[in-house]
């Protein structure tokens, strides 16, 4: 054959792997039901900046339900810009953290290693009951000997270790928990966690600035900004046992067959006599960790705000809470942030947000978000009113009413 046939031949060559993928990624094994319920932080942005002021990198927020805005779009040379878009955002309520301890981490060969740990003279009783298995019946014992510390000598022992941080670890983390008695969610038990406390000039100034937030409240806005990309960590929705075609999302068989058609027709060759790893199988599906990166910060709400949702094109004063509240949640009556698209999880559902870890660039990311118009109808069917004055203004004085 001619070296033309061969150049052709090769244009047109394929794989298998090209003309039918397999389905379903192999990178999110072992399909199992996570042990870390309320996320994970398994790392945190670099701390590169040593100019920066010392800063906390993460938060945590409760996942309220969603709406939608209308809201202008700002990219010039694109087909939509200065057009108006609709976007679905997801609405986390996060009431005040409340940091109580520090823990210091030393680099060793084999990763991170905790050198020690300072918590505060004052716990409060929410943070003490995730200690406990059982308040009710304990004697509620936690950290009041630890507490001493603090009045004897002066609290000689507690700068020691403040000491000790400051001089041998390069990580510094601040041990917080969030308050579940401001929700309405029926917890007592607050969320802990710990925060990465990034920028300073060393390790002494992370730690006179994790010292310095002891007992106090931080809020989300201390840490995130409007228009800010943020990454979301959190558990998936469970689905309990499912089989394969919803799981992995393989082809349906024919119509006609025999035992079924939801199904992988072969599970694999008789000889290795054993099936596959790779091999589709029906199991477990959701209630996954997942982290998912870039979520734009569209609005933050501050508590008590009646006005949070008001705009310069629609002068209606109302806060983000929906006509009948948000279902399956209830109304919102602290911090909330609103995030642009969909977050992983269930109503309820407590979520990490965690700083970028990358640095951004594309036009996209520092898009400066301008909101036209939040959408607050009833999200519990096809909802008509705006507000309660609005429906009252149009239904009329009613019977119901009247008594």
């Amino acid at each position: 054959p001619s070296r033309e046939h061969y150049i052709t031949s090769k244009e047109t060559m394929s794989h298998r792997k090209f003309e039918a993928p397999r389905h379903g990624n192999l990178g999110f094994l072992p399909k199992k039901r996570t042990k870390h319920h309320h996320g994970r932080c398994r790392s945190f942005p670099k701390d590169k900046d040593t100019s920066a002021a010392p800063h906390l990198t993460a938060f945590r927020g409760y996942k309220a339900g969603m709406t939608h805005v209308v809201r202008g779009v700002d990219r010039p040379g694109a087909l939509m810009h200065k057009r108006e878009v609709v976007d679905a955002v997801t609405i986390l309520e996060t009431p005040p953290m409340v940091v109580v301890g520090v823990v210091g981490y030393v680099e060793t060969p084999r990763g991170l290693r905790t050198l020690t740990t300072v918590f505060a003279e004052h716990l409060s009783d929410e943070f003490k009951r995730r200690c406990y298995k059982n308040w009710y019946r304990s004697k509620r014992k936690a950290y009041t000997k630890y507490a001493k510390k603090w009045s004897e000598d002066g609290g000689k022992d507690i700068e020691a270790q403040l000491d000790r941080i400051a001089k041998f670890c390069t990580v510094v983390r601040v041990i917080a928990h969030t308050q579940v008695k401001k929700l309405n969610l029926r917890l007592k038990k607050a969320h802990t966690m710990e925060i990465q406390v990034n920028g300073g000039a060393d390790a002494r100034a992370k730690v006179d600035f994790a010292k310095s937030l002891f007992e106090k409240e931080v809020t989300v806005d201390s840490v995130f900004a409007k228009d800010e990309n943020i990454d979301v960590i959190g558990v998936t929705k469970g689905k309990g046992y499912e089989g394969v075609t919803t799981r992995w999302g393989v082809t349906r068989l024919p119509r006609k067959t025999h035992r079924g058609l939801r199904k992988v027709a072969c599970i694999g060759s008789w000889h290795p006599a054993r099936v596959s790893t790779t091999v589709a199988r029906a199991g477990q599906d959701g209630y996954f960790h997942r982290t998912e990166l870039n979520k734009k910060i569209y609005r933050i709400g501050k508590k008590g705000d009646k006005a949070s949702c008001q705009t310069d094109a629609d002068l209606t004063e109302k806060s983000i809470t929906p006509m009948g509240g948000f279902v399956k949640y209830g109304e919102i009556n602290e911090d909330w942030v609103m995030l642009k698209g969909a977050v992983v999880g269930v109503k309820k559902r407590s979520l990490v947000m965690r700083k970028s870890m990358m640095v951004h660039s594309s036009r996209k990311h520092l898009e400066t978000i301008d909101i036209k118009f939040v959408d607050t109808s009833s999200k519990l069917g096809h909802g008509r009113f705006q507000t309660a004055e609005e429906k009252a203004k149009f239904l009329g004085p009613l019977a119901s009413k009247q008594k």
